[in-house]
């Protein structure tokens, strides 16, 4: 589950999309927002879980206002804040140095300072530079920096590599201008084309140590994707403020949430003629990344964006395409790194529950999927299998280490898997209570690896477990502090991935609230967990009362009389007037706590839920410099980690905070979300951001974490979710379980799903493959692969996994049908439908009505593509051993291509590989392989769809019998399993038909 994210509801811009009507949203163990009833302010005591739902204890309970912050009103919404644009001078230019690499100037300061939200900097220095054919570079920061002023960060590039000009910088299609009448402003035009990409013309630079404003004009009816992360539809409204700021929120619409990735695609569609089927046009696209880690704001109005920071450097990056996936490519081969190459079996399926109470309830839900013929690769546990939620332990009583060997034995015997959920915070352990020692903390405190207070003492604040520290990986031993714990946690419990949560880093209360308080702990958190009294999960599956009337308005009529026993009547007194917390620019000094501009965060204060701004590094940074990267730094820490404990083997993390480029190191789920029609939804335009962001190793929380969920909605999410790269089922504490045997209904649809997916595996990891080697996407928006059809430009609620295989799910109750495009039709292509093998019958540019019954999910294959199979078996270690097969799926003109890599699965660096190259047309289909991997499985069921005609079935020549041709359907059937026994890929081959 995801852990903390702690919401208030007055902060969801769309109320009607609360998760829970009345109550507050709270974290689950993971960091994930869970419904809950804060405890009363003033309440000292509770009764609570004390690391099993079954122990109780009464401990101190953190009052709920330790997390209040001060109230702050966005200067968007604020009537008062002053407008930078209207009172701000700008600079001018000089001392311009221009050669064919770029330019070099120097920024001074237009006019008398307006010290708007920050205090102006008069002199900056200005680097323009070529970096190479693709790629254009707009550097803007202080002059004169050095070590003794720390009025501004600007990002070392061992902590966020930059990228390095190359040879190739004199094929550049990107040109930069400028002029500074009346003060300065540049513009980047596409050369080729002319089209103005970006330009600050007729606006003004503002520059100040706690603010930077630059504006761009944007075209008409613009299509934006990225700046994440929010929940979101794919292409950004053109009224959103799109705030980067690391916060522990659940999943709240529209909001800053988890991680930080200041970088969008930009689409242009341009007309180019007029055809028969109406008008002609092509497409260019280009990407913008700001390399900035402070708290930013990104403001999109219809005609334009206006970017704003609470520091560092203008550090503008143009990557030039001019197409999406050259856009993708450039932005992680030179910018953030490409993405980690995953294990096989992490593209399994993958089960887990904030409420898996003990090693045998364990067994039994594994157990249970093999029962019911379920496929299950791993089994995840959320917070309770820990010792009173402590970090690198096992609760004594419910998950003893005397149950470790039989559990892992036997999981491990079975080829399946288990991945524990890891927080970001320490437990300090209470000084006055000896038995209370807790050897992680011990070492960490002596190696100096936790974050500190200005003045010098430990920030002490507080998560799960109590009072926790937080640790400093800027500091000289922190890295390897974590490493080490998790090599000497490895030898108790045999672990084979690890699950990052809490990472923004999440703290339940404002500042170090555990200095002076550490004697108390353990304490419990300022809300009440899932599941305790005052906090019972009353909500009933979203359409209940649509399928099941009369039990709806009984259960609703009990409901509403416990809830009467257990409420407290408030009195609210309304005021005609709020007071705002305003600061203003001191000279030489920062506000770090309060920033003169206040971003439209979701927690509002920028303490709140999370480590204060003004916590300390060992390196003298305070955390307002780069809190938006603490996710990621500890994901690369755990990297580093298991590395050491499987070493040569790739490192396989699911984490929550992530920053550009942490990609490279792991994977990322979409938080918590809730069992609600709209979350099932918004996982698309999710899925298909983070492909630009990079990580594409992306899944949400299937049939929704917070509250209830029904078979309908559990149903179609869990066919839905067997198309993306992860693959997770995760609920909350207390809510009705979910695994997917619970209905017959829904563990036959995900069956069904579940053999298609598995069936694709090889599909899939040859699509990673090629994420890894060449930054190519895996998930893609229909727009990007069909560039030259405008109307695909906002389309979430289809997607294509790699370029072949076209989803269209059911996203709505109470439907039998759903209606989808079938993208390039109008110039030829041609799709079929996986399930009869037929083509489809469909116009160009318009939505088709499909049939879609519940337990059926309709998936289409790409004319012109070739798809590797392989048979599935229970788990991924079982399928790779099964025979392969292909589909040949021809296209209008008969060809088709497509490829194939085959690995160990594991290896970083693998000792054999094979690369197959398929290519069909003229009645033949040509494997080409190279080479050193042994693989020995035969190739079993090849199918050809769109064959007009047959005559002899060769392969290499010689006769083959047995094969099945339907004139009707125009497909082709053929076993090779017997011809190939020694081995599919043990040389090229050429299978013909004509």
């Amino acid at each position: 589950m995801a852990r903390s994210s702690f919401i208030r509801t007055a902060l969801i811009l769309c109320p009607f999309l609360a998760l829970t009507t009345g109550q507050n949203t709270s974290s689950s163990a993971d960091g994930s927002s869970h419904s809950a009833t804060p405890t009363t302010a003033d309440a000292e005591w509770s009764t609570t879980v004390a690391g099993t739902p079954t122990k109780f204890r009464s401990i101190f309970t953190i009052p709920a206002s330790a997390d209040d912050g001060a109230n702050l009103l966005p200067n968007i919404e604020d009537p008062k804040a002053v407008n930078a644009q209207d009172i701000c001078p700008g600079y001018k230019v000089s001392q311009v140095q221009e050669d064919e690499h770029g330019l070099t100037a120097v920024l001074t300061l237009a006019g008398k300072p307006c010290n708007a939200y920050g205090n102006d900097i008069k002199v900056l220095n200005l680097k323009v530079e070529y970096q190479a054919a693709n790629r254009l570079v707009i550097n803007i920061s202080p002059a004169n920096i050095d070590a003794s002023n720390s009025s501004w960060y600007i990002v070392p590039e061992d902590l966020i590599p930059r990228p390095k000009p190359d040879s190739t910088y004199g094929d550049i299609d990107l040109e930069f201008d400028w002029d500074d009448e009346p003060s300065f402003w540049f513009s980047v035009t596409r050369y080729s084309t002319g089209d103005v990409l970006f330009t600050t013309e007729d606006t003004t630079l503002v520059y100040e140590d706690q603010f930077i404003e630059f504006v761009s004009a944007l075209p008409e009816d613009y299509n934006l994707y990225g700046l994440g992360e929010r929940i979101h539809g794919l292409r950004l409204n053109h009224n959103l403020t799109a705030t980067i700021y690391a916060a522990d929120a659940g999943d709240p619409i529209d909001r800053n949430i988890y991680g930080s990735h200041p970088f969008y695609l930009d689409t242009r569609y341009f007309k180019t003629g007029y055809s028969g089927g109406g008008s002609e046009h092509e497409s260019y696209s280009h990407g913008v990344y700001l390399r900035n880690l402070h708290g930013q704001e990104v403001q999109l109005q219809p005609e334009s964006i206006t970017w704003r920071t609470l520091g560092g450097s203008i550090d503008l990056f143009f990557f030039d395409g001019p197409t999406q996936a050259e856009v993708t490519k450039q932005y992680q081969t030179s910018a953030i790194g490409l993405p980690a190459m995953q294990q096989y079996w992490g593209f399994g399926y993958h089960q887990c529950r904030w409420g898996y109470r003990n090693w045998t309830e364990l067994r039994e839900i594994i157990n249970t999927f093999r029962d019911f013929d379920i496929p299950l690769e791993t089994i995840w546990v959320d917070i309770d299998y820990m010792d009173q939620y402590r970090d690198f332990t096992l609760d004594p009583f419910t998950y003893p280490p005397s149950g470790v060997k039989e559990f892992f034995d036997k999981l491990h015997e079975d080829g399946q898997h288990f991945i524990p959920i890891v927080d970001s915070a320490i437990y300090i352990p209470n000084p006055n209570n000896a038995s209370d020692a807790y050897d992680t903390y011990t070492r960490g405190n002596e190696s100096g690896v936790f974050m500190t207070n200005p003045d010098g003492s430990q920030y002490i604040g507080a998560v799960w477990p109590g009072y926790t520290v937080f640790p400093d990986w800027m500091s000289a031993s922190g890295v390897q502090w974590w490493v080490n714990e998790m090599v000497e946690w490895y030898k108790e419990v045999p672990y084979d991935g690890f699950w990052i949560d809490m990472s923004e880093v999440s703290s339940f209360c404002i500042g170090s609230c555990g200095t002076g308080n550490v004697t108390m702990n353990p304490v419990h958190p300022p809300f009440a967990l899932p599941g305790e009294e005052g906090n019972v999960i009353y909500d009933y599956p979203e359409g209940f009362n649509i399928t099941n009337a009369t039990e709806a308005a009984s259960a609703s009529s009990a409901s509403s009389s416990q809830a009467a026993k257990t409420s407290t009547s408030v009195t609210v007194t309304s005021s005609t007037s709020t007071s705002y917390l305003r600061t203003i620019p001191t000279p030489g000094v920062r506000n770090v706590g309060h920033p003169p501009y206040v971003i439209s965060n979701v927690q509002g204060d920028l303490a709140v839920h999370a480590v204060s701004p003004n916590a300390t590094h060992a390196n003298g940074v305070q955390e307002y410099d780069v809190h938006n990267v603490w996710g990621h730094q500890i994901l690369n820490a755990t990297y580093q980690g298991l590395l050491k404990v499987f070493p040569g083997k790739r490192p396989f993390i699911i984490g929550r905070s992530t920053f550009a480029g942490s990609g490279k190191w792991t994977g990322h789920w979409g938080g918590d979300n809730a069992s609600k029609w709209y979350y099932m939804y918004f996982s698309i335009p999710q899925a298909l951001s983070f492909s630009l962001f990079g990580i594409p190793m992306f899944g949400v929380d299937t049939c929704g974490f917070n509250g209830n969920t029904d078979y309908e909605l559990c149903s179609r999410w869990m066919q839905l979710s067997a198309f993306f790269p992860f693959y997770r089922n995760h609920n909350v504490l207390s809510a009705l379980a979910q695994e997917p045997y619970r209905w017959e209904s829904v563990a036959s649809a995900t069956r069904t799903a579940m053999h298609i997916r598995y069936s694709l595996l090889p599909y899939m990891y040859t699509l990673f493959y090629k994420a890894h080697t060449t930054g190519s996407t895996v998930m893609r928006a229909l727009a990007w692969e069909f560039p030259n059809e405008p109307q695909l430009a906002g389309v979430d609620t289809q997607f294509l996994l790699g370029p072949s295989i076209l989803v269209t799910p059911v996203l709505e109750p109470q439907v039998d049908t759903v209606k989808g495009v079938f993208p390039g039709i109008i110039d030829g292509e041609v799709w079929y439908d996986w399930y009869t093998q037929e083509k489809v019958r469909a116009k160009a540019g318009v939505n088709t009505t499909i049939d879609a019954p519940l337990g059926h999910i309709p998936i289409f294959v790409r004319g012109g593509s070739v798809l590797p199979l392989q048979e599935p078996g229970y788990t991924t270690r079982e399928s790779r051993k099964n025979p392969w097969g292909l589909i040949v799926a021809l296209s209008e003109d008969g060809d088709a291509k497509g490829e194939l890599y085959i690995d160990d699965g594991e290896s970083l660096e693998p000792s054999g590989t094979l690369e197959i190259t398929f290519r069909a047309g003229d009645g033949k289909l040509k494997a080409d392989v190279k080479g050193s991997y042994k693989d020995a499985n035969a190739l079993g069921n090849v199918t050809i769809l769109g064959v007009d005609s047959i005559g002899k079935v060769k392969l290499n020549g010689k006769s083959i019998d047995g094969a099945e041709y339907d004139e009707d359907t125009r497909v082709l059937k053929l076993d090779l399993k017997d011809v190939t026994s020694c081995g599919a890929w043990q040389g090229s081959w050429t299978l013909s038909w004509e």
